[in-house]
């Protein structure tokens, strides 16, 4: 058993040994932080947890329910461009800035989404990339002219991995436990994200817990980071004189060659 399944033991041992009491649902990860560091190629973080069966008797034996996981990155504006040409050449020829949106979306869940639910209550609880609102004033853009830059923001955003395109797959192991990996690339944003884990039984929420991760670059990268914004002027002089001091050290080495 590799460390991820010694891992996955523990954790589903802390899970049975806590008790549910009222709740039907408890979730949780396997680390709460994504440390970004000058080495970083991706992760995958394990969300975890089990589901206390129907109490009603006429329900026993019935499976316990549906459990859906999306995963949101913090919130922020973003500007699409449009292209078109013009006089032969490919040019900006419109933009449109969408606020509130979310910079990571990934959705899981043990079956299809539309076996789960309906439309409507997929669409209150935000589940689904075709449920995601961003916001956009009608005065803007309205009908079929608003949704063509809604998918295409979500097709920029799943060019560069940050939108999942497909649902991910929840594990149901026995009757109460479920596992989910969630994966993010490397050129994932920093900042506060949310683990919504959904209980669905006959169509609506029966319970829902929300997990905090936290994103963040550490060490050397953090350092320089920081410095590269806290400080632009002097990190844009430092950056000209080592240039300069590559390109003269450069010169002088094939010189003397």
């Amino acid at each position: 058993m590799g460390a991820r399944g010694v891992l996955f033991a523990a954790v589903l041992a802390v899970t049975l040994a806590t008790p549910l009491r009222a709740q039907s649902l408890i979730a949780d990860l396997s680390e709460h932080l994504v440390a970004i560091t000058t080495g970083f190629v991706g992760v995958d973080v394990l969300l975890f947890g089990a589901v206390q069966p129907p109490t009603d008797p006429e329900l026993a034996g019935l499976p316990p329910g549906d459990v859906v996981v999306v995963v949101r990155g913090p919130e922020r504006s973003q500007t699409l461009h449009r292209k078109a040409k013009v006089a032969g050449i490919w040019m900006n020829t419109a933009s449109l800035t969408f606020g509130q949106v979310p910079s990571f979306y990934a959705v899981a869940a043990n079956r299809p989404l539309e076996e789960i639910a309906e439309d409507t209550v997929l669409a209150a609880n935000g589940i689904g990339l075709d449920h995601l609102d961003f916001d956009l004033p009608a005065a803007k853009a309205s009908g079929s002219l608003r949704e063509e830059w809604r998918q295409g923001l979500i097709r920029a955003k799943q060019r560069e991995g940050l939108y999942a395109p497909d649902v991910g797959q929840v594990s149901l192991l026995g009757e109460t436990l479920f596992r989910s990996a969630v994966y993010f690339p490397t050129n994932v944003p920093t900042g506060v994200y949310q683990a919504q884990v959904f209980l669905f039984r006959d169509g609506q929420v029966a319970s829902a817990q929300v997990i905090p991760l936290s994103v963040s670059k550490i060490g050397l990268e953090a350092e320089l980071f920081d410095f590269a914004h806290g400080q632009a002027g002097a990190y844009g002089l430092i950056a000209v004189i080592l240039a300069l001091m590559a390109g003269w050290a450069g010169h002088f080495i094939f010189r003397r060659d």
